[in-house]
């Protein structure tokens, strides 16, 4: 079974630059809320994963922007993982506006498991397990 979130989001004046546009970097955090929202969905938080020893710290981030948010614009991430391997799991977002669904942001992140002095570990089977049976295709219009 493929999965997908979506997470609906507003932007807020805090995320903008002067002239209203949304600062590149706040595209990363939403990415973060969407990777969190698809965790959660499969029916454990993050933080729980966290409280029982399992890191997770993103290793690769790439981000193409191809049209700019702004101030009060509805937004939707939406958010698929990809791939997972024994050590890693790639997540791949696409950023759109909510009212045209005009793609804002196509972004992936790749998180690898460490244990808790910061070694990289193996993902314990029971998540492995889980995050493979929701693997789904990158988007097809991959631009």
């Amino acid at each position: 079974m493929a999965h997908e979130t979506l997470t609906e989001l507003r932007v807020r004046y805090a995320e903008t630059d002067q002239m209203g546009v949304v600062y590149h970097a706040n595209y990363l955090v939403w990415c973060e809320i969407g990777r969190t929202d698809f965790i959660r969905a499969l029916g454990k938080s993050y933080a729980a994963f966290e409280s029982e020893g399992l890191k997770l710290a993103v290793s690769d981030a790439r981000l193409r922007y191809l049209s700019s948010a702004r101030y009060d614009d509805s937004i939707i991430v939406r958010t698929r993982l990809t791939s997972v391997r024994s050590r890693a799991m790639t997540f791949h977002y696409r950023i759109l506006k909510a009212q045209s669904n005009d793609i804002l942001v196509d972004a992936s992140t790749t998180l690898v498991s460490l244990s808790g002095t910061g070694r990289m570990a193996t993902l314990p089977p029971d998540l492995r397990g889980t995050m493979t049976a929701v693997l789904a295709p990158t988007f097809d219009d991959v631009l």
